[in-house]
């Protein structure tokens, strides 16, 4: 007998994290879109915090939908910087910018400081009717001088993770997903999802 797959909103427009997270679900799930519940309205980030970013998303989608969802947060902090973009990564160069001027960015404030320790964290939020609950991914690693790698998105090009010699975006999606920030909360969410 077929076991009924269980599916999952994730509130996110980002079609490369869509792909990304739908690679990394196993057939029990079936992960659907905000297109697919009818959701084309902006949902607020308004929060200064990744977690809470989260939260706000997932929980709009279960307070105007009436459907459990999840969705997550990324941030790249790098130490130098205090921590920053953090929050802030998707719009670190302003409302209107791309990860290219993200990247020029970081690079810029980076200039030629050596101590370029830096970590992807990922944040993902389930919210249901019984509650919300969060799960937490993060990858230490280094921002590199120059872009290498022409795959992945956002600053992948820049990160390489620690005990590796290339950045995510020099790594096949296969390898990024197997030990990504986002694989690492994506496999505390489901492996909590697959225990109930």
């Amino acid at each position: 007998m077929d076991q009924k797959k269980t599916q999952l909103v994730f509130a996110s427009n980002n079609k490369h994290k869509f792909n990304e997270i739908a690679g990394m679900l196993d057939d029990r799930f079936s992960l659907l879109s905000l297109a697919d519940i009818g959701c084309f309205t902006e949902i607020p980030e308004t929060q200064n915090t990744i977690e809470g970013n989260a939260i706000q998303k997932a929980q709009f989608i279960l307070d105007n939908y009436n459907t459990p969802c999840f969705a997550d947060d990324t941030g790249l902090e790098i130490e130098a910087l205090h921590g920053e973009p953090g929050v802030f990564s998707s719009r670190y160069a302003g409302e209107k910018c791309d990860f290219e001027d993200n990247m020029n960015l970081v690079l810029a404030k980076l200039g030629q400081e050596t101590y370029r320790n830096a970590r992807f964290r990922t944040v993902i939020a389930l919210a249901e009717k019984s509650g919300t609950i969060t799960f937490e991914g993060i990858v230490e690693g280094t921002i590199m001088f120059f872009r290498k790698g022409t795959g992945g998105f956002g600053y992948d090009p820049i990160f390489k993770p620690d005990g590796l010699d290339k950045t995510f975006a020099e790594m096949t999606m296969e390898e990024k997903n197997a030990i990504s920030h986002r694989a690492i909360a994506l496999k505390a969410f489901t492996d909590y999802l697959k225990s109930r």
